[in-house]
């Protein structure tokens, strides 16, 4: 069992230990592209999407597969502040609730867990089962007692709702290929003036990135409302973080985002 430090607050958390893995998978697009708003949805196969995301609009951009186990070393990012930095930026603060999707490795997750303290509390997720016990294995070995763990799928992280003061998605949101679904599952996880932190690289999607202005569209399209957005050379990339204002929209009311101009996969 992996689940670690888990209380009664969080007992919907499921076990993950047995669960199968899937790595989320990437889309295809060219820096700089203009974006708008349009209401038809982008070419695919409706019968190959995830059983739960049938009812959303598809991201119009080309899906590619996940690939870096990695952003970068754990030293290398450390001798970059890279951590406190966006923590920094986030205000993660003693007592918090934070959930880290995409954890991997956990570099975050272990990090989160040392600010938040003893009263706060860390999910740490992911939808690969073969990272999720190294995962395991690691917090157990760090006695982590205020991080839980858990598995969760390519188009729902199956948050507990009104649970998380931030949700990070710290360079895996581009591997997300159902990021309407995504997003409209991932929304009522957050408590009131609850944020969420997107850490990653102004660069294609193929190339493990996305351009700041898809990533702007995509949220709002969910009505999420961007409060702020910098590019430090601590990050490698840019800090965007978001809020969510107004209600949610249904699957069907979900203007989803189109490219215009050129990008060589048409």
């Amino acid at each position: 069992m992996v689940c670690v430090g888990t209380t009664s607050r969080f007992a919907t958390w499921r076990s993950v230990c047995r669960l199968p893995g899937r790595r989320y998978l990437g889309g295809v697009i060219a820096a700089g592209l203009a974006l708008s708003l349009a209401g038809c949805q982008g070419p695919g196969d409706a019968a190959q999407k995830a059983g739960g995301a049938r009812e959303f609009p598809e991201a119009d951009r080309p899906v590619s597969p996940g690939g870096l186990a990695a952003f970068s070393t754990e030293v290398e990012r450390d001798s970059m502040n890279e951590a406190e930095v966006v923590m920094n930026l986030a205000e993660i603060e003693p007592g918090m609730t934070v959930a880290d999707i995409g954890a991997g490795a956990g570099y975050y997750t272990i990090r989160l867990a040392q600010r938040v303290g003893s009263k706060g509390r860390v999910l740490a997720e992911d939808i690969d089962a073969t990272v999720i016990r190294e995962l395991g294995l690691r917090v157990e070995r760090e006695r982590l007692a205020n991080v839980s763990i858990k598995q969760g799928t390519s188009d729902d992280p199956s948050l507990p709702e009104n649970s998380f003061d931030r949700i990070f998605l710290v360079h895996m949101y581009h591997e997300v290929a159902e990021p309407y679904a995504f997003l409209w599952n991932l929304r009522p996880a957050l408590r009131q003036g609850g944020k969420v932190i997107v850490v990653d690289v102004d660069r294609a999607s193929d190339a493990h990135g996305l351009p700041p202005e898809l990533l702007f569209c995509e949220f709002a399209a969910l009505g999420f409302r961007l409060s702020e957005f910098v590019r430090k050379a601590e990050l490698q990339g840019y800090y965007a973080q978001f809020e969510a204002v107004g209600g949610r929209p249904g699957p069907a009311e979900i203007v989803p985002c189109r490219l215009s101009g050129e990008t060589g996969q048409k």
